[in-house]
């Protein structure tokens, strides 16, 4: 009978998934976090050198995430505007460019949405590993009338019980710079329409850098199209890439890149 239960036992421990603690957080270059670890093989991003039309934002970015990597002072950061101006695969390639003088030094960990209640149990995972981490949260937003998510928030971010350890930082993308929901309405609140405002504001001041994004010109959206077709030796036509654009009713890095992938289909190549 006794063998019998160690069998059992053995088999409902390799059913178990493993807890956060346990995970190896030294051997893969980035993991995803939905409560539990999943370690990612590679990152997916353009050399920093392609990511044109943002050369402010991608060198400050950069040189925060190499202080990062180089275990120096380092802020959180909130990467906030236009959507598909590069704001997520910016911070991608900036951890993929330190990992290139020292793959051990720094990983990625991209948390769900739906796991943000659980970050205090990354952070417990992640405390005092020989590493750094950033975290990263994409396209962050809360629903009217949730105050218990941007509080946790701020409490993540400075002086909190929980709050994230020293060899943490947490990097947010936003389309808003308030993440939260602002109205018109709060303007005219006879109570306290300044603190209204403000205690949304309250958020993103939180972190210490604070990245605004904006619609690329004509001239920044050619750039980018130029600097991927050299980088795949695609030939393009300058109007028809406008065509493009304006079909889809924007000029951005995403559309550039989907433009991009449409000329490598027709080509018959692969990115």
């Amino acid at each position: 009978m006794s063998d019998e239960l160690a069998r059992i036992a053995a088999a409902l421990e390799r059913l178990a998934p493993p807890s956060a603690a346990e995970a190896d957080w030294t051997g893969a270059p980035a993991y995803v976090w939905d409560g539990k670890p999943r370690a990612v093989a590679a990152i997916s991003a353009p050399p920093l050198d392609l990511l044109k039309g943002i050369d402010t934002q991608k060198d400050t970015v950069s040189a925060n995430v190499a202080r990062l990597a180089a275990g120096h002072a380092a802020h959180d950061m909130l990467l906030w505007g236009a959507r598909g101006m590069g704001k997520s695969a910016l911070l991608r390639a900036a951890v993929l460019a330190a990992q290139e003088s020292d793959a051990s030094a720094i990983a990625l960990v991209q948390v769900a949405p739906e796991a943000l209640a659980t970050l205090p149990a990354l952070f417990a995972a992640l405390a005092g590993q020989p590493r750094r981490f950033l975290v990263f949260i994409d396209d962050l937003g809360f629903e009217d009338g949730d105050s218990a998510g941007p509080r946790a928030l701020r409490s993540w971010l400075e002086g909190g019980v929980d709050a994230r350890p020293g060899n943490v930082r947490l990097a947010v993308t936003s389309n808003r710079r308030a993440i939260v929901p602002r109205h018109l309405s709060e303007q005219d609140d006879p109570i306290n329409p300044r603190d209204a405002v403000d205690d949304k504001l309250a958020l993103a001041d939180r972190f210490g850098l604070s990245v605004g994004f904006h619609n690329c010109s004509q001239d920044d959206y050619l750039a980018i199209v130029g600097g991927y077709c050299t980088a795949h030796e695609l030939s393009w036509d300058q109007h028809e890439a406008l065509e493009w654009s304006k079909r889809r009713g924007a000029r951005s890095g995403r559309v550039a890149w989907q433009f991009v992938t449409e000329l490598a289909g027709r080509a018959g190549l692969e990115l």
